[in-house]
């Protein structure tokens, strides 16, 4: 019996509440078809006739990393390199000047890449910092961090690896970027330059759960994944994220996002073009 033929509303609305429950992805209405099309090989593997028995069997074996697994499969890894690219232009040109400008001579640049994904994201601004650091070789004397996390653990080990097949490696990066910040491995394979790879970390991280771990940030790029979340868990995050930035620092968000009702914790900061947040 396949997935597609068992998938009634009962069944799509308590999955609904799980997923959002689990990691704040609220399913829209109508999107049974996504749920049957990403879960369908995790149902044929565990031999589960329906999502009512999947998600049983998730309640029955907590620590068999099936949840963690549909969570995967339904998180959207959509990505490329620079993505929209006035947002990084603001990065090198108006953002790490002003913070640079400001770090003492033992402080060190700290960046939140709360979506990673596979890692474009944390290594296209690990390259701007490049870049921006040949241009200011007094700059950043102490240094720089990036955090990159995400919910999704394929994602994770993909970005991890800094290896990327040329189909990926063609969505975004320039040739110019490629030639200089990577290294071909093999027929079609392109790897992160160490100088590159080696100020991201990677951790895995639900964004509904505590930032307190990850300690204060400079700049924090929240891009693209507030428009999975509801209204009320769209502002708690953003208030949850104003509480990891330093005064001042800067909030990054995507060309479709957009913060409002919160004067009391953001400034918005028009870049023309583009829109950013600064930490009040």
């Amino acid at each position: 019996m396949s997935i597609s033929k068992t998938l009634g509303p009962q069944e799509f609305e308590a999955f609904r509440k799980f997923l959002q429950e689990a990691c704040g992805i609220l399913l829209g209405d109508n999107k049974q078809y996504l749920v049957t099309s990403r879960l369908g090989k995790i149902m044929a593997q565990q031999q589960l006739a329906s999502l009512t028995d999947l998600m049983r069997e998730m309640q029955r074996n907590p620590r068999s990393g099936l949840k963690e697994a549909v969570v995967d499969a339904m998180t959207t890894n959509e990505t490329l390199w620079f993505r929209d690219v006035h947002p990084f232009n603001i990065l090198e040109n108006r953002v790490l000047p002003e913070v640079a400008a400001k770090l003492g001579p033992a402080e060190q640049l700290k960046i939140w890449s709360s979506a990673s994904s596979t890692g474009q994201e944390p290594y296209s601004i690990s390259m701007v910092i490049e870049e921006f650091r040949s241009k200011n070789p007094g700059a950043l004397k102490a240094g720089e961090k990036i955090i990159g996390t995400d919910i999704s653990t394929s994602a994770l080990t993909q970005a991890k690896s800094g290896t990327y097949e040329m189909l990926a490696i063609g969505r975004g990066l320039s040739k110019d970027r490629l030639t200089k910040h990577f290294t071909q491995t093999g027929e079609g394979r392109w790897k992160v330059n160490p100088s590159i790879q080696r100020r991201v970390e990677f951790r895995m991280m639900n964004l509904l759960h505590s930032y307190s771990m990850l300690g204060r940030f400079d700049i924090v790029f929240c891009r693209n994944v507030l428009i999975y979340f509801s209204a009320d868990l769209k502002k708690d995050i953003l208030r949850r994220i104003h509480g990891t930035l330093k005064p001042g620092g800067y909030l990054f968000l995507g060309a479709s996002e957009a913060l409002s009702n919160m004067p009391d914790l953001y400034e918005m900061v028009q870049c023309k073009p583009g829109i950013i947040y600064r930490a009040k």
